[in-house]
């Protein structure tokens, strides 16, 4: 589906954040236009957030190893493809492997990247919003309904309701027809967040058993939840335990609350609850595709949104920095444009 070229153009440079040291912020420079090697599409980038993914990779502490230096970070991003004479296209999203693989990321006006990895998406969607969505929206509707085979009419809790992830969940539940959403929220301003977007809150206190953080929980809810979705695990997974009816499915896709969740053989036995992992990393190109088509259409609609920074690309050392240090109120989204 991609425009190739046997290299790339003499003389024509790029802006691009570059990673030039473990554990800094990416600098801003100037860069030969990238080669589009047959079987690649080349793509204008016009925003690309700032993701843990990134961060990670950037620490030189991944799990799949030090990416060699310097290389240009970013997972993900929203662009145009770039036609024969240089116009642009149609919108596409599209993932790289950059800090896990060799090659470049989204943090560049231009990047050439695999065909198999390029998204159309609908023209009339706000690239900014999209691309602040992105993996982490598709995580949220898979997770739900591939792994945990959401229907309409059931209930759902939400571990973790302020991030991109809960917040991106809430809507997507509302949206497939759910009775009910409770969301599980740290701070004041996820409390909002949350509620904002339709869902009851329950506010997580440093002082309390699992047992008491589900009892506080059931409170909201007259029935038992039929789904819990989980980016925490920890006590608060222990808690939830607690609220999931018999034969409630509880899918786990992160563990920012901590690495283990405790709690009796009976409650998963008693009532056959299950207990399930997810990963955007098991979904085939076609499932990805549908992921992207209804998030895309959701959001151009105004049905899905989700609290984010536009970032132009020269202030991207600080943007990397507040979304690393924890400091940026909203996700961090790089923008590409004159």
């Amino acid at each position: 589906m991609g425009v190739t070229s046997p290299g790339a153009a003499p003389g024509i440079t790029v802006r691009a954040g570059v990673l030039e040291e473990y554990r800094t912020a990416p600098v801003v420079r100037s860069r030969a236009l990238p080669p589009t090697p047959p079987g690649h599409t080349l793509i204008r980038t016009l925003a690309a957030p700032i993701s843990r993914l990134d961060l990670l990779c950037a620490s030189g502490r991944a799990y799949l190893g030090a990416p060699a230096l310097p290389y240009v970070p970013g997972v993900q991003g929203v662009g145009a493809v770039v036609g024969p004479a240089g116009d642009a296209g149609g919108l596409v999203w599209f993932r790289t492997w950059a800090g896990m693989a060799p090659g470049d990321g989204a943090l560049s006006e231009v990047v050439a990247v695999p065909d198999e990895d390029v998204f159309p998406v609908v023209n009339d969607v706000d690239p900014g919003l999209l691309a602040a969505l992105g993996l982490s929206a598709v995580a949220a509707l898979m997770a739900m309904t591939w792994t945990g085979g959401l229907v309409a009419g059931e209930s759902v809790l939400v571990l973790g309701g302020g991030g991109v992830v809960g917040q991106s969940a809430i809507q997507l539940a509302r949206a497939r027809g759910v009775k009910r959403v409770v969301a599980l929220c740290r701070s004041d301003r996820s409390m909002a967040a949350a509620r904002s977007l339709g869902a009851d809150c329950v506010q997580m206190r440093d002082d309390e058993s699992p047992a008491e953080l589900a009892a506080r929980i059931n409170e909201l809810s007259s029935d038992p939840f039929d789904l819990v979705l989980d980016g925490l695990w920890g006590e608060p997974a222990a808690a939830a335990m607690l609220c999931l009816r018999p034969r409630g499915r509880l899918v786990n896709l992160g563990a920012t609350a901590g690495d283990q969740a405790v709690f009796a053989s009976s409650v998963v036995r008693g009532g056959a609850r299950q207990i399930l992992g997810y990963s955007n990393n098991d979904l085939s190109r076609e499932q990805l595709l549908a992921a992207l088509d209804e998030i895309g259409e959701l959001a151009a609609a105004g049905r899905l949104e989700v609290a984010f920074e536009r970032v132009p690309l020269d202030r991207l050392p600080e943007a990397w920095s507040a979304q690393k240090t924890g400091t940026a109120s909203a996700r961090q989204v790089v923008t590409f444009g004159p």
